[in-house]
């Protein structure tokens, strides 16, 4: 939380990811186990996004959909997609499937807030004003993900960051945390 780059924002994400994964691993392992027992495959999802000065790096998720779903189907999820499992439903529905990203906020590819994490395949294809999105590391929360999160186009979602992160400070992220919350209980947005 606070400007890109700077010590209060890194230091927050350090709190921030190691109290989330505390709390929250009790059900870590109870998800591990579901995914396991739902379907075969692996337990996380681990994709390659873009970073951080456009540098690739690898997301982890938990999967929520059968395995190998890309080679069964679009690249992009879609609404009643088929290839989301039982368990995948429950994982996506709760946003549960992003909280093993904060392994990569305590790595350092990520931050709690930032631009959400384009797949390379999207990114290629931005133009040269799209590409300023790059110079913020990706987050797990963002004003995307509060004002529209997957009904936003490419276009819409990179254009909202650029303004946003230029010019992002600790209490306008405190905000986007808040409303996080409500945005997760709601499903507002979500595919």
């Amino acid at each position: 939380m606070g400007k890109q780059g700077s010590f209060i924002k890194r230091f927050t994400d350090i709190i921030i990811s190691l109290f989330v994964l505390t709390i929250s691993f009790p059900l870590f392992i109870i998800a591990m186990i579901a995914i396991k027992l739902d379907s075969k495959g692996p337990v996380f999802f681990i994709h390659e996004r873009t970073g951080l000065g456009g540098k690739p790096f690898k997301m982890i998720k938990f999967r929520g959909m059968i395995d190998n779903a890309l080679a069964h189907g679009p690249v992009l999820t879609q609404e009643n997609d088929p290839r989301i499992t039982r368990v995948g439903k429950i994982l996506r529905r709760t946003s549960f499937d992003e909280v093993p990203q904060f392994i990569n906020v305590l790595i350092g590819n990520m931050s709690v807030i930032g631009p959400r994490p384009e797949m390379i395949s999207i990114t290629e294809t931005y133009d040269e004003y799209q590409r300023k999105v790059f110079e913020f590391k990706p987050g797990i929360t963002g004003i995307s993900q509060v004002n529209g999160r997957q009904r936003l186009t490419p276009e819409e979602r990179t254009k909202m960051e650029i303004e946003y992160y230029q010019k992002e400070n600790f209490w306008d992220d405190l905000k986007i945390i808040l409303k996080t919350f409500k945005v997760i209980f709601t499903n507002e947005g979500n595919i």
